[in-house]
């Protein structure tokens, strides 16, 4: 694609596109010139702010195209989230302060604005120069484009809802309804000027859209925003329209796990769990489900005959152990961490607390081996394997190769693990119409995605640290865990370095010291005691925690949490409402009866 002047008369996705990119460098320049303004106190933050807010709203208008033909710069420099990160190049690795617009908008927002007038100048001229450079190359080389233009606007849907409505995007302004309506009518725009969307009847969609705008701009408050009601009547509608548009072509099959042919966010097959293991779909089938569910009960495998995949992960407790930390194959000793759900565990690009394992094959593999759990390898469980008849002829059948092999043995086991998906929880089926759930519920999940931040880092519709839209990446976050519940005093921070001591050394930073893996929500109200160290056994008390600002929030001392560390202020009420929409989401269907 190129940015050639089209015939007089016809629209095309490059008039669209270039009139953005080209209106979105000019609010960068009028954000760079006001900038340097405030540096020298020529204007004053107010003034900066309104700036700010205009060029966000510019680039909303095109973040459904550049963010998703260009993830990475869009991630790193146009629309980075205000943390430290890691840039690997070649055999090395960097650690990088953040930049782009969402750090601009928490500096520009805070209360230390004027203290931090230096670093908004130059944040915001990085930022100038890299988008200059970005556009620069997109006028000589053109534009990536894919087949199916329907793909950006229905990740763009996902983008408002994980992230945008929760605050995520701007944590400093909160400016969600005026940003989203700003997304919004950029896609409504494109829709209407592209000759490509001719072939389609694009009324329903247009007209969702111009509802949802409406909705928008009378509903503004942060707080009192109702996420169920604009799921419901115009995210998921317009999500589930446009879907029905191009079909199933899919551009994203290697980059993303989201599931293209899915109509709800709150629908098993919003995933698909092939992305995320080295088992192809082709390959799997009941009977290989069943072969890894035998597997994983069986204690043969350990060297000392008494340990399971189910000493740790046992079913009617949504696959935990209820223990602080697991037990190990030693008497009266531990493993390091408590035994994390299998329930969803296959979403997941990273394993583990500490995201040492890229692959859930990987992750077993780290079971197999640790001294402490099964204390094996595999020549001996394929050895083990084929002493016994029954697997034996098991395998043969399954598998084309007819032998087993360490591929094919992690192959049925990822089988039965990938197939532990819980989304028909009570709010799953309320989110599709399907049920009702009590007032309380409903106003705790919009605390969860609002007010309560919850949902900035246990992103919908997984309520994990799995990174939307894409869902290919996994974060950990520095929260300041303490031993004990913070009515224990004195308070200390818990001693486990977490990342920063995994096996990944390029990962072994000083930003991932007390960084540990963001797990999911889902069957929290069975998945007792909490965090990493199993050292809280209520939710009250974890509410409690988050609610105190986390360990920095506390008084701790902390390098880099990532959690902020403002009180939530939320009332006794709030909390509870908090507790009562995590309890729906509890489903353990799939468990072994």
């Amino acid at each position: 694609m190129s940015f050639k002047t089209p015939h007089k008369g016809k629209k095309t996705e490059n008039t669209f596109i270039n009139n953005g990119l080209t209106e979105f460098k000019i609010e960068l320049e009028y954000l760079k010139n006001d900038a340097e303004l405030f540096s020298e106190d020529k204007i004053s933050v107010e003034k900066l702010r309104e700036t700010i807010k205009k060029t966000r709203n510019s680039f909303k208008e095109i973040e459904f195209f550049v963010a998703y033909h260009y993830p990475e710069f869009t991630k790193t420099h146009l629309n980075a989230a205000p943390l430290f990160h890691i840039e690997v190049a070649g055999t090395s690795a960097y650690t990088l302060p953040p930049e782009g617009l969402q750090v601009l908008d928490e500096l520009i927002y805070s209360d230390e604005a004027k203290e931090e007038k230096e670093e908004i100048k130059t944040i915001t001229n990085f930022l100038y120069n890299s988008y200059a450079n970005f556009y620069l190359s997109a006028l000589k080389n053109g534009l990536s484009k894919g087949t199916n233009k329907t793909l950006p606007l229905r990740i763009e849907l996902i983008r408002i809802y994980s992230l945008g409505v929760t605050g995520f995007d701007t944590p400093g302004s909160l400016n969600i309804s005026e940003e989203t309506s700003h997304a919004l009518t950029g896609m409504k725009n494109y829709i209407s000027d592209d000759e490509y969307f001719r072939n389609f009847k694009t009324e329903k969609a247009l007209h969702l859209l111009e509802k949802s705008v409406q909705y928008l701009e009378k509903n503004t408050d942060f707080e009192t925003f109702d996420r169920i009601e604009f799921y419901k009547n115009y995210i998921q509608p317009l999500y589930e329209e446009l879907g029905s548009w191009d079909g199933n072509s899919d551009d994203l099959k290697n980059f993303s796990g989201w599931n293209v042919s899915n109509k709800d966010f709150f629908k098993a097959d919003f995933f698909d769990p092939y992305f995320y293991t080295l088992l192809k779909k082709s390959e799997d089938s009941d009977e290989l489900k069943k072969l890894g569910e035998k597997i994983f009960y069986d204690t043969n495998f350990s060297a000392n005959g008494e340990m399971s995949c189910a000493s740790c992960h046992l079913p009617e407790n949504a696959y935990t152990d209820l223990q602080p930390k697991s037990v190990s194959n030693a008497e009266g000793k531990t493993v390091l961490r408590n035994s994390p759900s299998l329930y969803n565990a296959v979403f997941a690009k990273r394993f583990f607390y500490d995201m040492r394992a890229f692959y859930l094959e990987q992750q077993a593999e780290h079971v197999i081996y640790n001294k402490e759990e099964f204390n094996t390898d595999y020549e001996k469980i394929v050895q083990k394997l084929n002493n016994d008849k029954d697997y034996k002829a098991a395998f043969s059948k399954l598998f084309k190769d007819k032998k087993i092999t360490k591929q094919n043995f992690s192959k049925a086991l990822s089988s039965f693990v990938a197939s532990l998906y819980s989304f028909e929880s009570d709010f799953d089926r309320f989110m599709r119409n399907e049920k009702e759930i009590s007032e309380d519920a409903k106003k705790g999940f919009n605390l969860f995605m609002g007010k309560a931040n919850c949902a900035t880092c246990h992103f919908a519709p997984h309520f994990s640290g799995l990174v939307p839209p894409f869902f290919n990446e996994n974060e950990s976050e520095v929260l300041g865990i303490t031993k004990k519940p913070i009515n224990n005093l004195p308070l200390e921070l818990d001693s486990d370095p977490g990342r920063i001591n995994s096996t990944v050394k390029k990962e072994n930073s000083w930003i991932y010291e007390n960084s540990f893996k963001t797990m999911t929500v889902r069957n929290i109200a069975l998945t007792k005691p909490y965090f990493h160290n199993g050292a809280f056994n209520t939710l009250e008390e974890v509410i409690e925690f988050y609610n105190e600002g986390g360990g920095e929030g506390l008084g701790l001392p902390m390098k880099n949490q990532t959690l902020p560390a403002d009180k939530l202020n939320l009332s006794e009420v709030e909390k509870k409402q908090l507790i009562t929409f995590l309890n729906t989401l509890t489903d353990i269907s799939k468990a072994k009866k």
